[in-house]
């Protein structure tokens, strides 16, 4: 007697996977920005056959600026450039003996919140005018001269100064600023050797690198009478001295590359710190420092006289 044949297995159920969610939010901000740029172009009115055009164009003006330049008016744009880098140099050190105290009222880790906040909003009043405003209130006052320049060039850099600084105040360690408070220092002494030592190569080096922009800046300010060779340049276009204007903008591109290279090899330099020296002996055998395992902080209030 043969036995029944055993039913197949009934195969398992589909595995379904769960559908993807969609990103509302992604694409929210896809559609407006699509608008948004829809929206601009049409506002400001775009003449795109006009960059057919633009390559002959220009082809013709830098004919006409470095076909024949007024290389005898070298020695004055240089003067005149000369005057733009040190409105720049002025002005960044305005700006940073006004931003570096403000950045510490501005780090939140330093002062707490409150106080952080009402100092970040002053920052952001002077960062929202531009350079070039703050030169035209300032000509009224002190006249067509390289003073509005300093002074609008120094007001507008306090509100970008003061952000990098503080964001890099509220980025240091923390260790630091405890040893400072285990060794019973003081507010002064806080700031000394817990935080300055961490923060100022970078803030030096940001400092650099507002003065490279504000090269830039004082080029521009000089259109609008503040002093510097913009004035020169934005004459020689108004009345068609194009020889003059194309020596001019060489000038300016010049000057601007050769501060740029060096002031860049400084911060370069800064940022990277000093080669570190062990100590030596007569013998040129390292010695132990008995100071060695003790932080730097400590170390410093160690050392200082009078404790």
């Amino acid at each position: 007697m043969t036995s029944a044949p055993m039913p197949a297995a009934a195969a398992p159920p589909p595995i379904q996977l769960p559908s993807k969610s969609r990103d509302t939010f992604r694409l929210v901000l896809t559609t407006a920005f699509v608008v948004l740029l829809g929206w601009s172009a049409i506002s400001v009115e775009l003449k795109w056959s006009r960059l057919l055009e633009a390559p002959a164009d220009m082809y013709r003006l830098a004919k006409v600026m470095f076909g024949d330049m007024a290389w005898d008016q070298l020695s004055s744009l240089i003067g005149l450039m000369w005057d733009s880098i040190a409105m720049a140099w002025m002005g960044t050190l305005i700006a940073a003996i006004f931003a570096v105290p403000l950045s510490f009222l501005a780090a939140e880790n330093l002062v707490g919140r409150p106080i952080a906040w009402v100092t970040r909003q002053v920052f952001n009043v002077l960062r929202a005018v531009p350079e070039v405003i703050l030169a035209l209130l300032f000509i009224p006052v002190f006249g067509l001269s390289p003073m509005a320049g300093v002074l609008a060039i120094g007001v507008g850099s306090i509100g970008s100064l003061g952000k990098l600084f503080y964001e890099i105040i509220e980025n240091i360690k923390a260790g630091p600023i405890e040893a400072t408070d285990a060794v019973g220092a003081n507010a002064l002494q806080r700031l000394r050797w817990g935080v300055l030592p961490q923060v100022a190569p970078e803030l030096t080096s940001f400092l650099l690198y507002r003065f490279e922009i504000n090269i830039r800046a004082s080029s521009v300010l000089g259109i609008v009478g503040a002093g510097g060779i913009g004035g020169a340049l934005a004459d020689a276009i108004r009345f068609k001295e194009f020889g003059l204007a194309g020596l001019a903008l060489i000038v300016v591109i010049v000057g601007t590359i050769a501060v740029d290279t060096v002031s860049g090899a400084i911060r370069r330099r800064i940022v990277a710190g000093p080669k570190q020296r062990s100590m030596m002996n007569d013998t040129d055998e390292p010695v132990d420092d008995p100071l060695s395992t003790v932080s730097p902080a400590a170390r410093a209030l160690a050392e200082e006289p009078g404790r």
